[in-house]
């Protein structure tokens, strides 16, 4: 069975296509994939800081705020760009103290045309039954 690459659920995501032609480059390609993501990333929106985490075994955390976790995930050869609501224990227990999911929500609806507009290369138009998604470069 196929499968695409992960995000957290809930999340706003970007696809970008990984070109990298010889194996010994993997490494050196992703480490620059994230210095540059958590580059425009940081200009775009100042209020995340570096964080490095993981939601799951797939998707790694890059930077944090107080509302928002934002990573990347690797499948194959296309990349996931992602931005969602926290979901550790810290953020669930400053949310017992003070409401924080509307805000999040309101954050998240904020910066969700500038986090596509930066990170959206490709667009998924589906998945088919075996789980594999389709993608479309972006005009």
């Amino acid at each position: 069975m196929g499968r695409s690459v992960s995000y957290p659920s809930g999340a706003l995501v970007a696809y970008q296509g990984l070109a990298i032609d010889d194996e010994d480059d993997w490494e050196f390609a992703l480490e620059w994939l994230r210095d540059d993501l958590i580059a425009q990333a940081r200009r775009a929106f100042p209020s995340l800081e570096p964080h490095e985490g993981w939601r799951g075994r797939e998707d790694r955390i890059l930077l944090r705020n107080g509302y928002a976790d934002f990573g990347l995930s690797i499948y194959g050869g296309l990349a996931a760009v992602w931005i969602v609501e926290r979901d550790d224990s810290s953020y669930h227990e400053a949310e017992l103290r003070r409401p924080l999911h509307a805000l999040a929500q309101h954050w998240l609806g904020s910066v969700a045309g500038r986090f596509d507009e930066l990170f959206g290369a490709y667009v998924c138009l589906g998945h088919m039954s075996n789980g594999e998604g389709v993608y479309r470069k972006r005009h």
